[in-house]
């Protein structure tokens, strides 16, 4: 069983919650978290059981980053906008940092998860 990390900016969450639905099956068998409001729309929509940490903008970055750092994560999905202005970006680039230091795959896309799913990485 691996340990999933979920994270998605405002206008990505619906992407991110039909990626999760589509890998329900194969997300079921692993322990899931996310940051506040992205955890609770993918189990709200989806049925999945993910553990919620703080909102992004007030810390959950930074709590999942930590679980990374004690070793408590093995990987990320984090559907960013690219497009939009994020007022905690220090916060998403400190997550990104710590998961390149740890060696944590991280997905920042549809695309990147997909293939994380198909790499047999969560067999």
């Amino acid at each position: 069983m691996k340990r999933i990390a979920l994270i998605a900016h405002d206008n990505m969450k619906p992407a991110l919650i039909e990626w999760c639905e589509h890998n329900k099956t194969i997300l079921a068998q692993h322990d899931l978290c996310g940051t506040g409001t992205t955890a609770a729309k993918i189990s709200e929509k989806t049925g999945l059981l993910v553990k919620g940490y703080s909102s992004g903008p007030l810390g959950g970055d930074q709590q999942i980053g930590a679980k990374v750092a004690e070793g408590a994560i093995d990987i990320i999905i984090f559907f960013s906008d690219p497009l939009t202005a994020q007022p905690h970006d220090p916060d998403v680039k400190a997550l990104l940092r710590i998961a390149q230091v740890y060696d944590i795959p991280i997905a920042n896309n549809r695309a990147t998860a997909d293939c994380i799913v198909k790499s047999g990485l969560l067999a």
